[in-house]
C-alpha cells in the first residue's frame, strides 16, 4: 500500500503570506477624525457674528473630512507597501477530507 505522501499529484504550492491593511475602515477613520477636527475649529474659536458657528462647522467639515480621507488613504497603501516587503513565504498542501460530506446537514458548517 502506498501512503498518500508519494502520490505525485499531491496539491503542494507556495504562497506567500502578508498583513495587508484594509482600505474602507482607514477612509471611514480619516472622515471621522476629520470630523472632529472640524468641530474643534468652528466651536473652539471665539464666534463672530457676520458667521454662524454651525455654517462655519459645515463648511470646514466637508473641508477636514475630505482631507483626512485622502490623508488616511495614503497611510493605508504607504502601510500596504510596507506589508508587501515583510511578506513570508509559506508552502501549504491540500489535505483530503477523511470523511466526505453529504447530505444537506452538511451545507451550512463552513
Amino acid at each position: 500500500m502506498a501512503s498518500e505522501d508519494t502520490t505525485p499529484n499531491s496539491a503542494r504550492r507556495e504562497i506567500t503570506v502578508r498583513r495587508a491593511p484594509k482600505f474602507v475602515p482607514f477612509m471611514i477613520l480619516g472622515a471621522v477624525v476629520g470630523a472632529i477636527v472640524a468641530a474643534i475649529i468652528a466651536y473652539g474659536r471665539q464666534a463672530d457674528p457676520a458667521f454662524d458657528a454651525g455654517t462655519v462647522f459645515g463648511f470646514f467639515l466637508i473641508v477636514c473630512a475630505g482631507g483626512g480621507v485622502i490623508l488616511f488613504s495614503i497611510l493605508a497603501l504607504i502601510l500596504d507597501r510596507v506589508s508587501v516587503k515583510r511578506s513570508e513565504r509559506a508552502v501549504v498542501e491540500a489535505v483530503p477530507d477523511s470523511v466526505p460530506d453529504e447530505g444537506p446537514e452538511h451545507d451550512d458548517v463552513r
